[in-house]
């Protein structure tokens, strides 16, 4: 009587097989982990042969005279002073041309070397390097294509200048000034529905200053080079 209602086995098994390789395949598609590593930006002389006498430095203040991050509301603690002084550090160390003294963990070397019962001996250094960023600013930069209709866009743009300084520890003269800027710009489109949007990208902040600085610090390795100071 109820015969005909009855699905035949022969028809139930490749439907439970067919949902369970879908369900396996749409489980299994949702994790996907990618990696990769970036070349950091670094100076000209990185890297590369260097024949003459090295000349001792030691970095002194590095802070942040722009306007950016000073207003009314700062939270008084200068992190982009702070980022560009460790920037700098990083790059005058590797142009090859300089014996880097370290004057900020002063407290820690010291308790080191007490672990290991040795005497200290403090390099002075010839030269202090100063500097501070002269300016720094963010923007984004929208348009729309027929009220949206066809596409919009967004361009995330950042700009830094800083200037450095080496003064001579003995005279307090200064020796010799520099300056570098760089530009960082982020562009995403979106065409009649395709294409990809991007958020506030804090990141521009730490490249546009690294592109500065690494230009400043190629200004004052090739002025070494040339004799303009050092001497």
């Amino acid at each position: 009587m109820f015969k005909g209602l009855i699905p035949s086995p022969a028809l139930v098994k490749p439907s439970f097989l067919m949902i369970a390789l879908l369900s396996t395949s749409t489980i299994t598609g949702c994790a996907t982990e990618t990696h990769r590593t970036i070349q950091p930006q670094t100076v000209a002389t990185y890297k590369t042969a260097y024949q003459g006498q090295q000349v001792s430095v030691a970095i002194g203040k590095f802070q942040n005279s722009s306007s950016y991050l000073n207003g009314l509301f700062a939270s008084g603690n200068d992190k982009l002073g702070s980022q560009g002084k460790t920037i700098l550090k990083t790059h005058l160390q590797q142009t090859g041309r300089f014996k880097l003294v370290d004057r900020e963990n002063m407290n820690e070397l010291k308790q080191e070397a007490n672990f290991s019962g040795s005497k200290q001996s403090i390099s002075g250094a010839r030269f202090v390097v100063t500097g501070s960023v002269t300016e720094f600013g963010r923007k984004e930069v929208g348009d729309r294509q027929f009220f949206g209709i066809l596409g919009s866009g967004k361009r995330q743009i950042a700009y830094s200048k800083v200037s450095i300084n080496v003064v001579d520890v003995v005279t307090s003269q200064v020796v010799y000034s520099t300056q570098g800027a760089g530009e960082y710009e982020l562009s995403n489109r979106e065409i009649v529905g395709f294409g990809g949007t991007a958020g506030y990208d804090a990141t521009l902040n730490g490249k546009v200053m690294n592109l500065s600085i690494t230009e400043a610090v190629n200004n004052l390795t090739r002025d070494l080079d040339l004799g303009v100071w050092g001497k």
